[in-house]
């Protein structure tokens, strides 16, 4: 077995690889919320001068690539490779977004849990000597995610307890071999869970048993446990979804209550803002980490976190063919220290 891999499914990144820059992009319902702060811009409305919201969802992206790039210190040609994508049919959003970028890119779909299987593949990547600087980044947007998987808006649907808030935003974050951290120092790759749930309004219930599966295993492939970590956060399960998380990593005996939160609901407030369960989408976890999680880290308010993005990987046709929604959760260590 080669030595980086620990375990069935984690991989121990044996050399530094440092986040030296971030960058987000939210809307103006996410800048109201209660991480505006940690956000680099809030636009003013959901179309951004463009003429579809596709096209605004792409603009997002662009601009986020490029505030990755200028606060790095690096340019565009010191990146070695971009790793991204989007919920929109073929990537779309990530495509128009690097196609004057003239830097190689994987295109990636692990819907939600893009942000994290972006950035361990990057870690990877770097780790392997294959790269020495690369973009992983992400997006979503309210307006496309709801033509494109529920109901067009102006059917003014309503919307049931469970259902989750697609964040309008774009986050990322730049690795290299080189910096002071924090650093990328596990991989967890995840695996498609399918508890044979069907709705599409209750993502948050279908996720949890995968992102309860990356979350016991990486236990179990490393030897750490709840306490060696300061924040342990998934990527978009909302409040029922964290909930049932929590429970079904506690039956495998580890208590994580203490060190938990999910993205989902740290976005959005619950209690002023109309969100339901709480944020979703790949820009949810995207921003939150490339956001509020990285400026904390730096502060040192946290040493150390295990990141969990969550991705339902149903798709529309799937949907109307009555299937269920196959589930995936990629993690990765993030640390200050490189040890």
């Amino acid at each position: 077995m080669p030595t980086k891999r620990k375990g069935k499914q984690t991989i121990k990144i044996d050399s530094p690889i440092s986040i030296i820059s971030t960058a987000s992009i939210v809307g103006p319902k996410e800048g109201q919320g209660p991480l505006g702060l940690y956000y680099d811009l809030i636009i003013e409305d959901e179309m951004w001068g463009e003429k579809s919201w596709e096209k605004a969802e792409s603009k997002l992206m662009k601009e986020t690539v490029s505030k990755i790039i200028n606060k790095s210190g690096k340019t565009v040609d010191d990146v070695n490779y971009v790793l991204a994508g989007d919920l929109l049919n073929q990537c779309i959003a990530t495509s128009f977004a690097v196609r004057d970028s003239g830097v190689s890119l994987f295109g990636l779909y692990g819907a939600c849990s893009t942000m994290a299987e972006s950035a361990s593949l990057g870690a990877m990547l770097i780790n392997g000597g294959f790269a020495d600087n690369i973009i992983c980044i992400t997006s979503s947007h309210f307006c496309s995610a709801e033509k494109q998987f529920r109901f067009p808006l102006e059917l003014g649907s309503q919307r049931p307890p469970t259902a989750q808030w697609t964040v309008t935003g774009s986050g990322g974050v730049m690795l290299s071999n080189q910096g002071i951290g924090p650093y990328i120092t596990y991989v967890t790759t995840g695996k498609v869970v399918d508890m044979g749930i069907k709705d599409s309004n209750n993502m948050g219930a279908a996720m949890a048993p995968a992102a309860a599966d990356t979350i016991v295993t990486h236990f179990k492939d490393t030897g750490l446990s709840p306490s060696d970590y300061d924040l342990i956060v998934t990527g978009d399960l909302g409040s029922f979804g964290k909930e049932l998380c929590e429970e079904l990593v506690s039956r495998q005996g580890y208590d994580i209550k203490n060190v938990y939160s999910d993205c989902g609901m740290m976005v959005y407030d619950s209690a002023k803002q109309d969100t339901h369960s709480g944020g979703s989408g790949c820009g949810c976890s995207a921003v939150t980490l490339a956001g509020y999680l990285y400026q904390e880290m730096k502060k040192g308010k946290f040493n150390n976190v295990l990141f969990v993005g969550t991705g339902a990987l149903l798709s529309s046709t799937s949907a109307q063919q009555g299937e269920s929604i196959p589930c995936i959760a990629h993690g990765i260590s993030i640390q200050n220290k490189f040890e």
